[in-house]
């Protein structure tokens, strides 16, 4: 049997965009910009999928903007809007167990542009503390990025609260959320939660590989990063992906049908597993595992083995799952989400992501555990003390 668990990482394309995205690729392969009918055939899925997408989060089309995925989207969100808004002030915030996108050009705003940059504290279950938030807001604030979901233990952050916070100290204060671990999973609306900013990607979703989507509030002043043709109002140039920009709308529309039933699917599930895992010896469930906590990603500490000999262990019987954020990188390293929640020092090299998606089964679930329960002793039979 093979059993795929690392859907935090990627997402299997649904067979409907496939074949759209060879479609667009193949027949309809016109650039949009251009002004006979190939290209007018093209820039019709690009206005297709902005109506789709303002459609689930309830804005304006225009508030859209298509780029090359979450890594792109965050980088726009953070740079574009920092630079902009430098007149205002120079101080950031965010949480200290952000995605990499959002930490290293945070980084690279502090250390190479001068801003300076406040990383909130989490607790033990993932959650930004939000009085940390409250004292860090200053006259100078002009950004607040908060994930709506963290990647690798699955924390949904009290992002409403945290728009209330920042709101009322400075209604002029920018804030972002990257949603990419968010979307497709809740219903989101940017413009109810008071959400200026908020990102997205193709391939978390069942859709492709290398398109995702900022929203931007038309209230927001942003600087472009990418410069060129002046596609897009001049926010991102360059000629669009519309085989990506059609496989996001699709797969948009179809992760968003009878969400709840998903949703309700993947939590029996996430419960069966949980349930059947803690039964093994020295195990540590990381975060939340209720209702405030993701449906579709499981972080499990196992003291004694190195996370990296478990997973390959797994992986000789066709059970693929990650150890920390595939995002980053493939060379392993202590996460430093992990470190933020206060994980205990056997578990920061020892746990391992279990991320399902709506076609996970049951079946898939108690094939993984059987393989655990006989895997975890031998593993740790044979580990140095």
């Amino acid at each position: 049997m093979e059993v795929y668990l690392d859907n935090s990482a990627t997402t299997r394309c649904y067979p409907e965009v496939g074949e759209l995205v060879y479609k667009v690729m193949c027949r309809d392969y016109g650039n949009p910009s251009s002004m006979h009918r190939k290209g007018v055939e093209a820039e019709h899925y690009v206005k297709e999928a902005k109506e789709t997408l303002s459609r689930i989060l309830k804005v304006n089309g225009k508030e859209i903007v298509f780029t090359s995925g979450g890594t792109e989207s965050d980088n726009l969100a953070l740079i574009g809007t920092a630079r902009a808004a430098r007149r205002m002030g120079n101080h950031l915030i965010t949480s200290a167990i952000e995605h990499p996108a959002i930490l290293n050009t945070m980084r690279h705003l502090e250390e190479e542009e001068g801003f300076r940059v406040t990383y909130l504290p989490v607790d033990a279950n993932g959650q930004i503390k939000l009085d940390a938030l409250k004292d860090a807001l200053c006259k100078d604030t002009i950004l607040v990025s908060i994930m709506y979901v963290n990647n690798e233990v699955g924390a949904v952050q009290p992002i409403e609260k945290a728009v209330q916070i920042v709101k009322n100290y400075n209604p002029r204060i920018i804030f972002h959320s990257d949603a990419v671990q968010g979307f497709g999973k809740y219903r989101i609306y940017p413009k109810r939660l008071g959400v200026d900013l908020l990102s997205a990607s193709g391939h978390k979703i069942h859709g492709p590989k290398g398109v995702g989507f900022l929203y931007i509030n038309d209230r927001v002043k942003i600087r472009p990063i990418v410069y060129g043709g002046e596609q897009q109002k001049n926010i991102r140039s360059g000629t669009e992906n519309v085989p990506g920009i059609a496989g996001l709308s699709l797969a948009s529309r179809m992760i968003y049908q009878d969400l709840e039933m998903k949703v309700a699917l993947m939590r029996e599930l996430k419960e069966q597993f949980l349930a059947g895992v803690t039964q093994i010896e020295s195990t540590r469930i990381h975060g939340l595992v209720d209702e405030n906590s993701a449906p579709h990603i499981i972080s499990v500490g196992f003291a004694g083995i190195r996370s990296e000999v478990l997973l390959h262990a797994l992986e000789e019987r066709g059970i693929y799952v990650s150890s920390g954020s595939a995002c980053a990188s493939n060379h392993p390293a202590v996460s430093g989400v992990l470190k933020g929640i206060g994980a205990a020092r056997e578990y920061l090299d020892a746990t391992l992501r279990f991320s399902m998606s709506e076609f996970t089964t049951k079946e898939e679930i108690d094939y993984t555990l059987e393989t655990l329960y006989n895997c975890v002793p031998v593993l740790r039979r044979y580990t140095r003390h």
